[in-house]
């Protein structure tokens, strides 16, 4: 089959014409575009690809060269577009990445200093208010371990506790929001 028929054939969307088209030229393609992706399966995707679009567009069709080589600049015109589309994806990756290390930083800054105030406002406690606190949230004991280790009734720890609590959220407010 000449090429000027081929194309004629292929505007008018027979499929035979079509058949032949993916026959005689999808191994020459599919070749080209590996040499340019050394991936055997990316380059039959683009190929497969740019003869879909081929057939898509093939009732306006301007071959004026040989369709052997509109094939192969389509070809390579999909290899570019997807070249294009993996660095819009990578440079979004990219970006991502920045900020969610960006962001854990800042929520590692603002973790620290909120403890650092939290360090300070205890420190502000009365002495035995503040070992109770230590003891019970630190160091995780309960109320009845507290008053046993201090000799002091379970009601003293309780209301230490209850003391040192509100003086926390008083005076946190401001900066634990």
């Amino acid at each position: 089959m000449n090429e000027k028929n081929l194309i004629k054939n292929l505007r008018s969307g027979k499929a035979k014409a079509y058949e032949y088209l993916f026959n005689e030229y999808y191994d020459w393609l599919c070749n080209y575009v590996y040499n340019l992706c050394n991936d055997r399966k990316l380059s039959e995707d683009i190929v497969q690809d740019a003869i879909v679009i081929f057939w898509e567009k093939r009732e306006r069709l301007l071959i004026t060269g040989s369709l052997k080589n509109y094939l192969f600049k389509t070809c390579h015109n999909q290899f570019l577009q997807y070249i294009r589309k993996q660095k819009i994806q990578f440079d979004t990756l990219d970006k991502i990445k920045w900020d969610v290390i960006a962001n854990a930083a800042y929520e590692d800054d603002l973790y620290e200093f909120k403890m650092n105030k939290l360090n300070k406002l205890i420190d502000q406690l009365p002495p035995r208010c503040k070992e109770i606190f230590i003891q019970n949230k630190l160091e995780k004991k309960k109320y009845k371990e507290i008053a046993l280790d201090m000799g002091i009734s379970i009601k003293t720890v309780e209301n230490q506790m209850s003391k040192a609590l509100h003086f926390l959220r008083a005076n946190a407010t401001s900066f634990l929001l």
